[in-house]
C-alpha cells in the first residue's frame, strides 16, 4: 500500500516480497558500518527479520519503515524510510537507509520530510526522535536539516554502543 508520494519518490509498505532488497540493503557497507550487521544473509533471514520488525510494527503501531521507490526508474526500491516506536526510547524515532548508488542525492531528505509530515498529521505524534552513531556525519547532517536538535548521548541497546539522540517537537 502506498503511504505517500513526493516529486521523485513513492513510499509504500514493505511486504515479504521485498526480502531480496533487504538482503542487499542490510549488507551494504554503510548499513553495516553505521547501523550494524544484522546477520541477514539469505532471503529466508530477511523474511524472518521483516516479520518480527517492520511487519510487526505496522500491526502494533499502524506505522513503521517503508520502502522508498524511485518513480523515474519504474518504482525501483532504493532504500527505506519511516518511523518506529522502540521500547528503549521515549519517543518514536525516524530512520532511513539507502543503497550506495542512491546516497547523497537528496532522497533521504525528500522521503524523511514526507514521513515527518505523516508523523504529525496522520499518526498524531507530538515529538519525533532520531538516533545515530557519532561517526555517521551524513545522517547527522540530514537529521539536523530536518530540524531535529541534539539532546544527549545515550546507550539504549544491549550492545552498549553510544548513540546521539536528537528530537523535534511536531506541535
Amino acid at each position: 500500500m502506498v503511504i505517500l508520494e513526493t516529486k521523485r519518490l513513492q513510499l509504500a509498505e514493505v511486504t515479504l516480497d521485498d526480502a531480496p532488497f533487504f538482503v542487499e540493503l542490510m549488507n551494504s557497507p554503510h548499513w553495516v558500518e553505521f547501523i550494524g550487521d544484522r546477520h541477514i544473509r539469505t532471503i529466508d533471514d530477511a523474511k524472518a527479520h521483516l516479520k518480527k520488525t517492520i511487519l510487526k510494527s505496522y500491526a502494533d503501531n499502524g506505522y513503521g519503515f517503508y520502502k522508498v521507490q524511485l518513480k523515474k526508474e519504474g518504482l525501483k526500491t532504493i532504500g527505506i524510510c519511516g518511523i518506529v516506536k522502540r521500547k528503549e526510547l521515549e519517543d518514536t524515532d525516524i530512520g532511513f537507509g539507502f543503497l550506495p548508488a542512491y546516497e547523497g542525492r537528496g532522497y533521504g531528505y525528500e522521503s524523511s520530510k514526507g514521513i515527518m509530515e505523516l508523523a504529525k498529521e496522520r499518526f498524531h505524534l507530538d515529538r519525533i526522535a532520531a538516533i545515530c552513531v557519532a561517526s555517521n556525519k551524513n545522517s547527522i547532517h540530514l537529521i539536523k536539516k530536518l530540524g531535529l536538535v541534539y539532546q544527549n548521548k545515550i546507550k539504549p541497546f544491549e550492545d552498549d554502543s553510544e548513540l546521539l539522540l536528537f528530537v523535534k517537537n511536531l506541535k
